[in-house]
């Protein structure tokens, strides 16, 4: 009756559940260090250029992750609506990876160049302009806010330390890429960099 003495102890338990999750935590995470497809790119994929990256930024800010996923599953239906299934190698330079699970709204993995600049910039500023059943809402104020230019160079120093290729004259280069771009300039940048090199393996 090993079992009782362990149900009767929560304590015991608490810390017996831990060691079971944190093995087998271990036992999938780890693995992936070691993973050349996880750790190489895809063939095309490239760091984020400096408006890019800000565009991302502003993704995440304004939890677009919450309603759009950026991950196609390999089913029939997926592949068929959004196109090649993602691969690990096209995360490799996101920190953190955008797959998400919900999708109140399609994917995004496969969005870029699918439409227009101009298309997307009525999107966000009324997504009803567009698609008149559309239930998000719209996100006028970026098209007022000015990027802060001085601070796009260290986030992309940042992302250097983790592994992301920038060269330093890209790095150096960062503040005139971004300099008078609003964040909706930023954030239409980087929509249409997704998927775009998924383009080569269909």
């Amino acid at each position: 009756m090993r079992h009782e003495v362990v149900e009767r102890r929560a304590g015991l338990l608490g810390i017996l559940i831990a060691a079971v999750i944190s093995v087998g935590g271990l036992v999938e995470i780890v693995p992936l260090y070691f993973s050349s497809q996880v750790n190489t790119p895809a063939p095309g994929v490239k760091p984020y250029g400096p408006l890019e990256l800000e565009g991302r930024d502003v993704y995440i800010r304004e939890g677009c992750y919450g309603c759009h996923s950026q991950m196609v599953r390999p089913l029939r239906a997926e592949t068929e609506r959004y196109g090649h299934y993602s691969v690990a190698g096209e995360s490799v330079y996101d920190h953190p990876f955008q797959f998400g699970s919900k999708r109140t709204g399609p994917d995004l993995a496969r969005v870029g160049g699918r439409y227009s600049d101009e298309w997307h910039r009525i999107h966000l500023m009324n997504p009803r302009d567009v698609v008149p059943e559309s239930n998000m809402p719209a996100y006028p104020w970026l098209a007022e806010r000015t990027l802060d230019e001085a601070l796009t160079a260290r986030k992309m120093r940042a992302l250097r330390r983790l592994g992301v290729p920038y060269t330093d004259e890209e790095i150096a280069t960062a503040a005139d890429a971004v300099r008078g771009k609003t964040e909706m300039d930023a954030l239409i940048a980087y929509l249409q960099s997704l998927g775009l090199a998924s383009r080569q393996w269909r």
